[in-house]
């Protein structure tokens, strides 16, 4: 049965393009598969702990030897990693911050580079691979090839390095120059911004085939 994991990460609510635009693939997923399953994971709301001196090393250390905090660990790395396993899609709902990705997606990262569960610590093989994971990302500016920040979305160029060894591959579908309704300075580039959104959401729509269509 196809199962889709369905998770944003934006801390801005209903404001939140990022989260418009995984709500608009995850329903048109929903008309594409009728008989799917869907587990939804917020982020932005309910952050995933850091890795930290208590109990980032449950991942290296052998399962005899952790301490109480690195099994509590651990136990959420196994549910994390669990959950992209069971899905045969993955929606991740991506802004930028600070020219990067969020902190809580990091650290959701962080939690699924976890050798014998995401990857063959033998081998290097990773364990993910064989599904479809798109991220549909927002962007306040424009930092495509010739803009004056060229270069520096830091989200798009590491989250396919920081997977890697799991052997997820991700797809990005993104919207730039959201901030362009809200912020005077960049009033000029309204109609770039539409035509971007505009863009992104035709490329959601042609994703998948709505049963009834």
């Amino acid at each position: 049965m196809p199962h889709l994991l369905h998770i944003d990460s934006s801390i801005n609510g209903d404001r939140s393009v990022s989260r418009a635009l995984s709500a608009r693939a995850a329903a048109a997923w929903r008309a594409a598969h009728p008989d799917g399953t869907v587990t939804y994971r917020d982020l932005g709301a309910n952050p995933v702990p850091h890795l930290d001196a208590a109990s980032g090393l449950a991942r290296v250390v052998p399962a005899e030897q952790r301490t109480p905090d690195q099994n509590e660990s651990w136990k959420l790395t196994e549910e994390l990693v669990g959950e992209v396993r069971e899905a045969s899609t993955v929606l991740l709902g991506l802004p930028l911050y600070n020219y990067g990705a969020p902190s809580v997606v990091k650290a959701w990262v962080d939690h699924l580079i976890a050798p014998g569960l995401a990857f063959d610590p033998a081998t290097g093989t990773g364990l993910l691979d064989g599904r479809e994971f798109l991220v549909l990302a927002s962007r306040g500016g424009g930092y495509g090839e010739g803009t004056p920040r060229f270069g520096w979305d830091h989200a798009e160029s590491w989250l396919p390095h920081g997977l890697a060894i799991t052997g997820i591959e991700p797809r990005f579908i993104a919207a730039e120059l959201t901030l362009a309704d809200t912020n005077p300075a960049m009033a000029n580039l309204r109609d770039l911004a539409a035509e971007s959104m505009a863009a992104a959401e035709r490329e959601i729509d042609e994703l998948w085939t709505p049963v009834n269509a």
